[in-house]
């Protein structure tokens, strides 16, 4: 037997799934690893002594982690998943709860829990997001019969998108936002009535209309000046004001095509988070133009990629699901990508499976390998349904 087909048995056996999701995952991973260590040289002089391999063992750690995770999740049967959407949407809500009445404040947003005796700190919005995209898949599957039916179909689902994204919002918009706009197109795609779709998009504006009146009548703003002053800040188009998209243009600038190369970066040192939410910026700095279009291109590739196989797949569940997953994870990625080239106002969202972080890559990582477990039970029935027409 030659190397070759030895190779493709051992991936056959272990690696389940779409391979070309595999390869998008292992090159983002490289990226990740590479652009973090380059983009993390001012926090290790800061914190570490100039220790500039602490943050790059530390991420590798965390990546290393998040693909275990991956690699579980995949071989799980996507099935198991709508049973346990239904427990995980029970818990998301107390943890959101919690954490919006007594979270910890980090960059003036209380976002995290810590967990008791530790200094770990756990993102509840990461959790709730995969946790509601599971719900909304399992209902929309279940509803198929009697899914025009306002009362029977639209309401199960509405209910749960407003209190996830209601607890989400006061803390962090753009989250809530993006986690809205996923729920309307898992909707659309799994055949709920337009006008259904939306009176809910217009529930939504009206809703956060009242969070915000009710905010300014109180005198308790919170985020919302926080919100104001980039939205401002961004159609005022004045770059001494807006000195993280004035950065990040200078780190785009500089790479050029072909980039500075890898570790040569001079705007990590001025870029506000450039491991994290600018981290799309480091990336076309030292890889150029090149670099900055083929992270886009795979992303895009995820996308039709798991467009493709659910062509093929008869399963009302994994489809909605693995849509609803992909969705999520490419939409925060090309909003990520656009307010590093100034094209929305700041978000702090992170780019999925590249930035630094802990509990989004984890379960930016399940999410993916929930998708896989969903294309490897349409290759399986691809396989089975080819062996009977072989045998027939």
């Amino acid at each position: 037997m030659s190397i070759a087909n030895i190779q493709a048995t051992w991936l056959d056996k272990y690696f389940k799934g779409d391979r070309t999701i595999w390869l998008i995952v292992f090159i983002l991973s490289i990226f990740s690893l590479l652009a973090v260590y380059s983009s993390t040289g001012t926090l290790a002089y800061r914190y570490q002594s100039g220790n500039t391999t602490y943050y790059l063992l530390k991420h590798l750690v965390i990546l290393g982690f998040g693909l275990v995770l991956m690699y579980l999740s995949h071989l799980i049967k996507y099935t198991y998943y709508s049973k346990i959407s239904a427990i995980a949407l029970v818990i998301t809500i107390p943890l959101l709860a919690i954490t919006l009445l007594g979270g910890t404040n980090l960059n003036e947003a209380t976002r995290w829990l810590t967990l008791p005796g530790t200094n770990i700190t756990f993102q509840t919005s990461d959790f709730a997001k995969l946790a509601l995209i599971m719900y909304v898949a399992r209902i929309l599957s279940r509803k198929q019969a009697e899914i025009k039916s306002f009362k029977s179909a639209f309401i199960p689902v509405i209910l749960p998108v407003l209190f996830v994204c209601g607890l989400i919002l006061p803390a962090n918009f753009s989250t809530a936002g993006i986690l809205f706009a996923a729920c309307c197109f898992l909707m659309f795609i799994g055949r709920i009535d337009i006008k259904y779709i939306l009176s809910l998009v217009g529930i939504g504006l009206v809703s956060f209309g009242l969070y915000v009146a009710i905010a300014y009548a109180t005198g308790n703003t919170g985020r919302i000046e926080t919100w104001k002053s980039r939205v401002e800040r961004f159609a005022d188009g004045n770059e001494a004001d807006n000195y993280q998209a004035s950065q990040a243009k200078i780190a785009i600038a500089t790479g050029g095509i072909l980039g500075v190369f890898p570790g040569n970066s001079v705007q990590r040192n001025y870029l506000p988070h450039p491991y994290s939410d600018f981290i799309y910026a480091i990336i076309i700095e030292e890889y150029g133009l090149i670099g900055g279009v083929l992270i886009i291109i795979l992303y895009l590739i995820l996308f039709f990629r798991v467009i493709r196989f659910i062509h093929h797949s008869p399963m009302a569940f994994g489809t909605l699901l693995s849509v609803g997953c992909t969705f999520l994870l490419v939409f925060q990625a090309m909003i990520n990508m656009a307010v590093t080239v100034n094209i929305f106002p700041v978000t702090g969202q992170p780019l999925p499976m590249l930035s630094m972080g802990g509990t989004s890559i984890w379960f930016t990582s399940i999410s993916i390998g929930i998708i896989l477990s969903v294309s490897r039970q349409v290759e399986k029935e691809k396989k089975e349904g080819g062996h009977e027409l072989a045998t027939a």
